[in-house]
């Protein structure tokens, strides 16, 4: 397995093992944790993980009586990780339901694998799962689709799930969704945002809906990295080795990714720094600055905030 370097030490490295144990219990460590400094053996950093999930939820106020909450369910280690800790901690909600959701986008060799393991996990939770597919909802799986347009995979494959998912929430009642994305994620988004100078998506809270989906989502995950949500798995058995995606680690999201994990080493913090750097400049401008007048698409008719939603756009309608 490989790890880009990063300011946090998981497993049997030496330096680790040569550290003192646990600081909860003195059991071997399997994680050094940082700010504040801890190590963890495998049951107290499940118990930490988890409990920084679930304050996350709580302090934010995302649960409330009545909710139905989609977790957007691919069935690689984020949303896997994800939908195991809602679980635990929505048993304990009254009156809040869960459901999953998994997008077929038809890549050949790929969504196969990926697919089996979100309906064992959801069938092992008891969970109600739903699965909805490109082909069934566009005309085409995503394979056909980037016959003639590879590079541009990433964002036609990111536009369509968006739409898939926010489709077949809508059609199972639910309030929030709910997606994987973690803080590597998040911190990768705002760096390649300022990069590209789209102040419109740097300022976009998705927690208010988006555009074309005014069913709030929510990211219980961003507050892990993408090396805890990984040792997670593996300490507590859940681990599933599966296929990467074919089309994942366009040009920009593979340069910046490797990027920040060289800055996150030498300067430890500097992912929270983006995100919170963020979360100021969309308070500062948030009475300024408007996401622009919603209208409907004069092709297909969904809420959009152009004259062609972005669905249509990438399907070259």
């Amino acid at each position: 397995m490989y790890w880009q370097k990063e300011r946090m030490s998981f497993g049997s490295s030496r330096s680790l093992m040569a550290d003192e144990g646990c600081s909860l219990c003195g059991k071997p460590p399997v994680a050094r944790l940082f700010d504040p400094e801890r190590r963890l053996c495998a049951e107290h950093f499940v118990e930490d993980c988890a409990a920084r999930v679930k304050a996350g939820i709580m302090e934010a106020g995302l649960l409330a009586l009545g909710d139905r909450i989609a977790v957007g369910l691919s069935g690689g280690k984020d949303s896997t990780l994800l939908l195991i800790l809602l679980h635990g901690i929505v048993s304990s909600c009254t009156g809040v339901h869960l459901i999953a959701i998994t997008v077929d986008e038809g890549i050949a060799g790929y969504r196969e694998e990926t697919v089996a393991a979100a309906v064992d996990l959801t069938t092992r939770l008891g969970i109600e799962h739903r699965i909805v597919s490109f082909s069934d909802l566009f005309g085409a799986d995503l394979d056909v689709l980037l016959s003639d347009r590879e590079a541009e995979a990433c964002t036609v494959c990111g536009v369509l799930r968006r739409r898939a998912l926010a489709v077949a929430a809508a059609e199972m009642g639910a309030t929030h969704i709910a997606t994987g994305h973690n803080l590597d994620d998040e911190a990768q988004s705002v760096l390649m945002n300022v990069l590209r100078g789209d102040l419109s998506k740097l300022l976009l809270d998705t927690s208010e809906g988006l555009p074309d989906c005014f069913i709030p989502r929510i990211k219980p995950l961003s507050v892990l990295s993408e090396k805890e949500i990984t040792t997670y798995l593996l300490v507590s058995g859940a681990y599933t080795d599966l296929p990467e995606c074919p089309y994942a680690g366009g040009a920009l999201r593979g340069e910046v990714r490797g990027m920040l994990a060289d800055l996150e080493f030498r300067y430890p913090g500097t992912r929270w720094r983006l995100i919170r750097s963020r979360d100021q400049v969309r308070n500062l401008l948030a009475e300024e600055v408007s996401q622009g007048v919603l209208q409907r698409c004069v092709h297909c008719g969904e809420v959009s905030s152009g004259e062609l939603c972005s669905v249509c756009r990438v399907l070259g309608r």
